[in-house]
Order: structure tokens, then C-alpha cells, then sequence
């Protein structure tokens, strides 16, 4: 395997990952907006829906490149809100969406997000298989 991931014995076990050990080429994607096939948003306003959406996105984006959700070592997930509630929501979409093993991820509160509708934008750092 080319990705291990590591928690740490001196912080706090909140019980996710704390990073990757990498090994191998690595694929860095943009922002993935959850958008259809035609460019127009999907569930506008509701983030759980566009969690799934875009993680669904993600997967076909890392496929295209010979790679898998599985194989990510980083995940970055931007949530439209000032509401701590939305956040905690839209983390247990990203868990559910990985099946509980989730990468190493962070979940950042913005104001404003490029689409109307829009509530959620993910990337993600992977190693190429």
C-alpha cells in the first residue's frame, strides 16, 4: 500500500486520522463543486446532499486517473455557513460517504462558495496507484 495513516499518542484520539505517510506519485485535484452533467447545482442549499454528490464526483475524477477514493491522503471540505451545526452535519456525511475510513481531513467554514445554491466544495490529495 502506498498510503499508511497515523494518529499520534501525545494528542487528543478524537478518532479520525491525523495525517498520511505517502509513498509514490501524487495527483492534486481542484475544488469539486456539485455540479450535474449540465453545470447546474445539485440539491442547492442542502450540504448532506452535496457531500454525497461530491465524494460521488470525486470518485469518477480519481478513476479517470487510475486512482480511488481509497487512495486519498488528504481531504479538504469547504462548507458555505457560519453555523457550527452545518459543519458537524457535513462531517458525518463525509464519514458515511467514506465509510468510516475517512482520510486525514479538514473541514474549513466559508462565507461564500462560487455557485447560488451551492454549500459545499471538496479536494483532495491521492496518491496515484
Amino acid at each position: 500500500m502506498t498510503i499508511s495513516r497515523f494518529g499520534s499518542d501525545a494528542l487528543f484520539d478524537g478518532g479520525f486520522a491525523y495525517g498520511s505517510r505517502v509513498r509514490g506519485e501524487q495527483l492534486f485535484t481542484a475544488g469539486v463543486s456539485p455540479l450535474d452533467e449540465h453545470g447546474s447545482v445539485v440539491a442547492p442549499g442542502d450540504p448532506i446532499a452535496q457531500t454525497s454528490h461530491v465524494v460521488e464526483l470525486l470518485a469518477t475524477l480519481l478513476a479517470e486517473q487510475g486512482s480511488t477514493v481509497d487512495d486519498i491522503a488528504k481531504l479538504t471540505v469547504y462548507v458555505e455557513t457560519a453555523d457550527r451545526a452545518d459543519v458537524a452535519a457535513v462531517w458525518g456525511a463525509v464519514e458515511e460517504a467514506f465509510a468510516g475510513d475517512t482520510p486525514p481531513a479538514v473541514i474549513v467554514a466559508v462565507t461564500v462558495l462560487p455557485y447560488p445554491g451551492q454549500r459545499i466544495e471538496i479536494d483532495a490529495v491521492t496518491v496515484a496507484r
